[in-house]
């Protein structure tokens, strides 16, 4: 990719892992991308790249059931389970990559004021993670409309599907200068 592209970075960049819980990386859970086990370890390189400024989040099952959400977990019932469930603990490889404590969150999108607390308004981070088509896209485009500045490292993110993750990115794609798209190997060559 071009270095218009993928954007400018600088030492206050973050790199925010989105979900990489069992309940999306699993084989065996539902929602578990097959493309996971790749991703993992290029999100691993670039944790060990940004250091102390790394920020993992989980999605957190406690949403108010009395909205749309108690439709989705009547779609979805092996997923309402409590918060404690290992379904929704971190996977072995993504412990401790970074040294704060996770973001938990009952939403797809992780942008809000607590995100925003860490990387400052206006800020600018990477993201990885899982799902590209679903966490990833919602944290991308809510931060982008509040103003920040977003690259996604492509490689470092799994979808549910090879056509899903495409089609999240292409979508993302959509909203440069907000949001820029990247190879792992592109973020790791700007730091």
């Amino acid at each position: 990719m071009s270095d218009a592209s993928t954007g400018p970075t600088g030492p206050e960049e973050w790199l925010v892992v989105i979900d990489p819980q069992n309940i999306f990386a699993s084989p065996d859970s539902a929602w578990g991308s097959p493309f996971f086990a790749e991703a993992m370890p290029r999100i691993r390189e670039l944790a060990d790249a940004f250091g102390e400024r790394v920020l993992v989040t989980r999605w957190m099952p406690t949403a108010d059931r009395s909205t749309s959400w108690g439709e989705y977990f009547a779609a979805w019932p092996f997923a309402d389970q409590p918060p404690t469930d290992e379904l929704f603990d971190v996977v072995p490889d993504a412990v401790g990559l970074a040294s704060r404590a996770t973001l938990d969150l009952p939403t797809f999108g992780k942008w809000g004021p607590e995100l925003e607390s860490v990387v400052g308004h206006g800020g600018r981070f990477v993201l990885a993670g899982v799902s590209t088509d679903c966490c990833v896209i919602s944290t991308a485009l809510a931060a982008a409309d509040a103003g920040a500045r977003v690259t996604v490292a492509t490689d470092a993110c799994a979808g549910s599907t090879a056509e899903n993750h495409a089609a999240a990115v292409q979508v993302m794609g959509l909203y440069p200068p907000q949001i820029s798209l990247a190879t792992t190997d592109e973020v790791l060559a700007r730091r």
